[in-house]
């Protein structure tokens, strides 16, 4: 027979395993599905998260899996492959595990796809950054490069320039001309060099690095460079199941209520699968909101069954 949970977690981040943290001290049935491809991965330490600031992004997690363990939740590596909505949900894993489940959390997060510039993806994670509030404090009064991937990649070299003086924007395959005369007034109060060409290729010396190189060959000596990944939610789940997304400048996300409800009845979504912004913190506080609003969900509704059949006919 198909094993039964009250709930089923898709993915094993940090909100999937908080979500299923409070399931599970909750006394609901609860088995996360995980693939094992958190985003933070190339990260050596997290920051900004309170009493956790530091920790490296694989303790984290083993120290979730342990505390999730604790109250019963079992946790299989494995990636969902289909999901059948009836009274309950069906969910298959590629391995060809198949499940029941009264309610649904998805904390799927999604892919951060780099700019095709020799070197960046080798370095993301290290000294190529996304994020100055994750990494600022560490690289801080570096020299600084910010690589544009699009207008809207002045905003992040307005905000690393808190973290360092010396900051150029390289605009790379983006003109200036797309950039507000405001734009452009901002980068000169805030001492941001401003770099017209494109960017070739990154400069290591002895596994770090140490300039970006344009392709006029033409090379600027730098430490850091901060750049914004495509993000590409991993909505392919939600979108089978029929809920429905709305459009940010980052992707098409779920429209969620403030736990997490999705437009469809029993699917709640949590962290990264409901914003590119999301921070670990963030995530973890999500899925608590949306496995408290599961408990109260799956009680009034086992509570109106109840009613229903204790009332005369």
């Amino acid at each position: 027979m198909t094993e039964k949970y009250a709930v089923v977690v898709v993915g094993g981040g940090a909100a999937g395993l908080s979500a299923a943290l409070v399931l599970g001290r909750a006394r609901h049935r609860t088995l996360v599905i995980d693939a094992g491809e958190p985003r933070n991965a190339p990260a050596a330490h997290m920051q900004g998260y309170l009493s956790r600031d530091g920790m490296p992004p694989a303790e984290f997690l083993a120290a979730g899996r342990e505390e999730i363990a604790r109250y019963g939740v079992d946790l299989v590596r494995d990636r969902v492959v289909a999901v059948e909505k009836g009274e309950d949900f069906t969910v298959v894993s590629a391995g060809g595990r198949s499940v029941r489940a009264r309610r649904l959390v998805v904390a799927t997060g999604l892919k951060d796809e780099l700019p095709a510039v020799p070197g960046v993806a080798e370095r993301f994670g290290r000294d190529v950054l996304h994020c100055p509030f994750c990494h600022g404090w560490e690289v801080r009064d570096r020299p600084f490069g910010v690589l544009a991937t699009s207008p809207a990649s002045v905003h992040q070299a307005l905000m690393v320039s808190q973290w360092s003086k010396d900051v150029r924007f390289f605009l790379h395959t983006v003109a200036e001309e797309e950039f507000s005369d405001d734009d452009l007034r901002r980068l000169a109060a805030a001492g941001v060099d401003v770099v017209p060409g494109e960017v070739a290729e990154l400069v290591t010396e002895d596994d770090r690095l140490t300039g970006v190189r344009l392709a006029d060959g033409t090379t600027h000596p730098r430490s850091v460079l901060f750049t914004a990944p495509r993000a590409v939610p991993q909505t392919g789940l939600l979108e089978r199941l029929g809920a429905e997304l709305h459009e940010t400048p980052f992707g098409a996300y779920p429209v969620v209520d403030a736990t997490g409800l999705t437009t469809v009845p029993g699917v709640w979504a949590a962290g990264n699968a409901i914003g590119f912004s999301e921070q670990v913190v963030h995530a973890a506080s999500g899925g608590y909101r949306a496995a408290s609003a599961i408990v109260g969900d799956l009680l009034m509704t086992d509570l109106d069954a109840a009613v229903r059949r204790q009332s005369p006919a």
